[in-house]
Formats: structure tokens, sequence, C-alpha cells
């Protein structure tokens, strides 16, 4: 038996990255899931990829930076599906500047991103969680949330204000049968970073030469792949973590084992 027959699973930023690939690994353990997102053509390819594979899914274009579109994201998931077994709380974008270098509007898309749609989706699928008696938060932090990092200022606050959130909630409403954790990834090959390359105009090999140049910084000798986070994240939705609530799960290939994280531009 998959581990998530019978659920259904919310995912914000389910398109690329992180979220698509825990959107395709949630729906082969059974699954029906949710994406919530901006992009439309990113959001229809991860559904037709996941009914491909004989899996369910749906998208819903939104823009999580606002109460009133998570509040109607949840609103029709329950329409269409009658209920909410799990939200991961993915999106999220990253700015690399300093606090001298980041523009107030930064701050504000950064804050609102990364914040504000872990507060607002809880917010929205709480209500009925709480009525089943049931649930699952994962929200994503990262491990420069766990420890600073330089000339990431906007990106650190944002994620510790993540894990702290995480926390207030599993105290909040475990009496109320919901967990809450929090995933922390490492550096992983997400497509932006293959897109940068491109609008660089770096070639596929001096691509391959600077990820495995910052993979060798890590305990591990290499960077995540996206598979290795959202087998992570399958452990903190499944009955696997039953006894887990308001932790932070780093699976960051060691580099903050030393305190410390890794400086790069």
């Amino acid at each position: 038996m998959a581990r998530l027959d019978g659920k259904v699973a919310l995912i914000t930023g389910g398109n690329s990255g992180i979220g698509r690939g825990t959107a395709l690994l949630f729906a082969q353990e059974g699954a029906q899931v949710v994406i919530a997102a901006r992009n439309l053509d990113k959001g229809a390819a991860t559904v037709s990829a996941i009914e491909q594979a004989g899996g369910k899914a749906i998208f819903l274009p939104a823009d999580l930076r606002g109460w009133a579109e998570c509040e109607a994201v949840a609103t029709e998931t329950l329409r269409q599906f009658g209920q909410i077994d799990m939200l991961f709380n993915n999106a999220g974008i990253v700015t690399l500047r300093t606090v001298m270098d980041t523009m107030p509007e930064m701050w504000e898309d950064i804050w609102a991103t990364n914040v504000s749609s872990v507060f607002y989706m809880s917010r929205a699928v709480l209500p009925s969680m709480i009525e089943r008696g049931s649930g699952v938060i994962v929200n994503c932090g990262s491990d420069w949330g766990m420890v600073g990092a330089q000339n990431a200022a906007a990106y650190c606050a944002s994620k510790g204000a993540v894990i702290q959130l995480t926390r207030a909630m599993a105290l909040d409403h475990g009496r109320q049968g919901i967990r809450v954790n929090a995933i922390c990834p490492g550096d992983t090959l997400v497509e932006r970073w293959s897109e940068s390359a491109k609008l660089e105009a770096k070639s596929d090999a001096d691509f391959d030469a600077y990820v495995e140049q910052l993979g060798e910084a890590f305990a591990l000798g290499r960077v995540a792949h996206v598979d290795e986070i959202a087998r992570a994240v399958l452990f903190l939705a499944s009955d696997d973590s039953s006894y887990m609530t308001g932790q932070t799960l780093v699976v960051d290939g060691g580099n903050t084992a030393g305190g410390t994280s890794v400086r790069y531009t």
C-alpha cells in the first residue's frame, strides 16, 4: 500500500524544483495532488507529467503573496476534494544581496513570498484540519535559516522566520491532531540554476563544472538532487514521522554540520 493512499496534498510552488519533485513523488505514493503557483505553463506541465504516470493532480493558478488568493486555493481544494490532509508550503524565492544592496521592494517581495504565503496558506487550511482533527503541514525552510550566510540577508531572515513560525504552529495545534514540521534543504540542483546559466550564456560544460565545484565544499562532496529532498518531505508528510512536530529536518549534505555555512557567490 502506498504511503499517501486516499490523501489530498496541497503543494505551493509545486510546478518547479523541489515542489515539482515532491508533487510527482506524492502522486506516486497515492495522493491526489493540488498544485498552487503562478506559472501556468509549468503548472500544466507538472499536472500532465503526474497524469501520464497514472496519478491524479490539478493546478490552481494563484499569487500566494496575498490572503485572498490563498483562501481561494484552500476553498477550491475543499470544493473539489472535500479535505486537505497535508500542506507543503514550498513557494519561495532567493535573493543574494547584503542589507545595503537589498532594495525595500526586494525585501517586501521576499518576505511576502517566503513568509506571508506560509502564514496565509496555513491559516486557510487549518480550519478544515482542526474540524477533522488531523492534518500535516510541512514548511520549506533552508539550511540558511539555521545558520547565517553572506550576501543573503533577506533570504536568511525569511527562512529563519519560517522555522520559528513552524515551531509556534506545532505548539498551538498539536492537541488538535495537526503536526507541523520544516524541511531545510541545502543547495539543490533545481531548474532555476540551469535557466540562469543559459541566460548567462554558459555552456553545459561550464555549468556542470560550477555545480561540481560548489559541491566540493560540502561534506558529501556534491549538491542535492531534487528527489533527495522530496523523499525527506514525504517522510515528514507521512505517518513515518507520526511522533514528530515542531522540528526542522536539515537535508544539506553536511553544509551546516560545522555550525556555519559555505560562502559562495
